[in-house]
């Protein structure tokens, strides 16, 4: 894991660095595919990712599907393209969660 820390220079200026830092114990971790419903359903991961996906899908349906539900010409298959717009974003946003909480090297 990395954090971000501010480090100044010799002129007191501050600059940003990483550095490494141990996993957080009450954060969880996986290592098989088992352990991946309990990293993603963890109410912090999960509350970030469903915001992500409402911020995103939203940006997504208005760029695209927008002016077809102003107009009243959604179809069923609008509709479910814009349900689609939702769960893109949230399921990109789970996979770097589980990049980040990934322990081991194999799966």
């Amino acid at each position: 894991m990395y954090k971000r820390v501010c480090a100044l220079t010799p002129a007191g200026i501050c600059a940003s660095v990483f550095r490494v830092t141990a996993p957080r114990a009450d954060r969880p971790s996986w290592s098989s595919l088992r352990d991946v419903p309990r990293v993603v359903l963890w109410p912090p991961h999960l509350k970030k990712t469903l915001l992500v996906a409402l911020v995103v899908g939203t940006v997504l349906f208005t760029i695209n599907q927008l002016d077809v539900v102003l107009a009243h010409r959604a179809t069923p298959f609008v509709w479910m393209k814009i349900a689609l717009t939702y769960c893109v974003p949230f399921a990109v946003s789970n996979y770097g969660v589980l990049i980040g909480t990934r322990r081991g090297v194999g799966l």
